[in-house]
């Protein structure tokens, strides 16, 4: 198993030109096509605006500066994908990008998008962009810091590891990334408080079964469990990223509603608004 079709979203701001490196950077390891994925919105018209002339202006305004940005993404994207040497194609489309990528995902085996940027509001159309396409398409997504990174990722890993659907859908999807790895550290937060007793083999240690399974798929996996103690789960993530010289997490997000951890806090919320690494997201 290995990525095949990579598809990578691209627009004309200053957080892409990392964003487009790690997608090219794992393409060539992997052998893979990269697909490059430009959005624009569809034009529409400001609130207070009358008039069919002044109408028929801002709209045909709004239509040639969208295609102005698509055009400056191709340069992006393709002067990218020469300098890595790796075989790509760009689509430029007017459309919602969530949508539009969710299609593309249709015919792909990982996506890589940026981090959602705090500063901008909720009604941005790129501002839940990451989970939206990891649960929607229902495929891996890499989600570059919006910062950018600095170190070469993928040698060592931490797989966060609760024992869900969620966590398991990350870790088969992360395989090719993890096999490559140096290191991966099996984290397993507060599993003494999530034993589940089976039927004539009473308790069983959390992440221990996990690791046993990695290690056979040819993973250097090393099991480390740790506890909250009342701390929000993505702060000891965090944590342990930079304690341990982190460069790619890879987790489930969402086991819980996103409303419940919209209200009330969670660990895929606290990752993806605070990501100090490239994370690989999938639900």
């Amino acid at each position: 198993m290995t990525y095949k079709t990579i598809v990578v979203h691209v627009d004309d701001q200053a957080e892409t030109a990392p964003r487009v490196r790690l997608a090219t950077e794992l393409a060539r390891a992997c052998g893979a096509r990269l697909i490059g994925l430009a959005v624009m919105p569809r034009p529409r018209m400001p609130a207070g605006i009358e008039g069919m002339s002044v109408s028929a202006s801002v709209l045909k305004a709004q239509d040639e500066s969208n295609r102005e940005r698509l055009a400056a993404s191709r340069v992006l994207f393709e002067r990218a994908v020469r300098e890595a040497s790796v075989e790509g194609e760009f689509h430029g489309v007017i459309a919602d990008a969530a949508g539009a990528m969710n299609h593309e995902m249709l015919y792909a085996d990982l996506g890589v998008v940026g981090q959602r940027d705090p500063e901008r509001t909720i009604s941005d159309m790129y501002t839940t962009l990451p989970e939206t396409v990891a649960m929607e398409s229902r495929r891996p997504v890499m989600v570059v810091p919006h910062i950018g990174y600095s170190k070469p990722v993928g040698r060592k890993v931490l797989l966060a590891w609760n024992d869900s659907p969620e966590a398991r859908r990350a870790a088969t999807d992360a395989l090719p990334l993890l096999r490559a790895a140096e290191k991966v550290t099996l984290l397993v937060i507060d599993g003494d408080k999530r034993e589940v007793e089976d039927v004539g083999l009473g308790h069983e240690p959390p992440g221990d079964r996990a690791a046993g399974w990695l290690a056979r798929h040819g993973v250097n996996v090393e099991l480390v469990n740790d506890v909250s103690d009342g701390t929000d789960v993505g702060s000891v993530i965090l944590s342990r990223v930079s304690d341990l010289d982190i460069d790619l997490v890879v987790m489930g997000i969402y086991g819980h509603s996103k409303l419940r951890e919209t209200l009330f806090g969670g660990a895929s919320r606290t990752m993806l608004g605070h990501m100090t690494v490239p994370t690989l997201i999938a639900h």
